[in-house]
């Protein structure tokens, strides 16, 4: 399912228009974006929890010609699925 398979299934759930739903859509987006740039998270019960996690900086090395490269540290967002999301797919 793409974005705008998403907008038309909230639309046709909710019962609204597909502009009103786009714009649900986005906002949802934008404030999961917003929050986890801030460092904080959003936890959904039942659905999941989106975190922000660090990861340190390390070395690796280029598969192609063995050089080793640094890999600096950064932050990377993460999703925990919640029990009645995984529930429902295995279900």
């Amino acid at each position: 399912m793409n974005k705008n398979e998403l907008v038309s299934a909230v639309a046709e759930k909710a019962g609204i228009t597909k502009a009103d739903a786009a714009s649900a859509v986005d906002a949802v987006f934008e404030t999961v974006q917003a929050e986890l740039k801030k460092g904080g998270d959003i936890r959904l019960a039942g659905f999941g929890s989106f975190t922000v996690s660090h990861r340190a900086a390390t070395k690796g090395r280029n598969p192609s010609t063995g050089a080793e490269v640094d890999i600096p540290a950064r932050n990377v967002p993460k999703f925990t699925p919640g029990k009645g999301l995984k529930d429902s797919v295995n279900s």
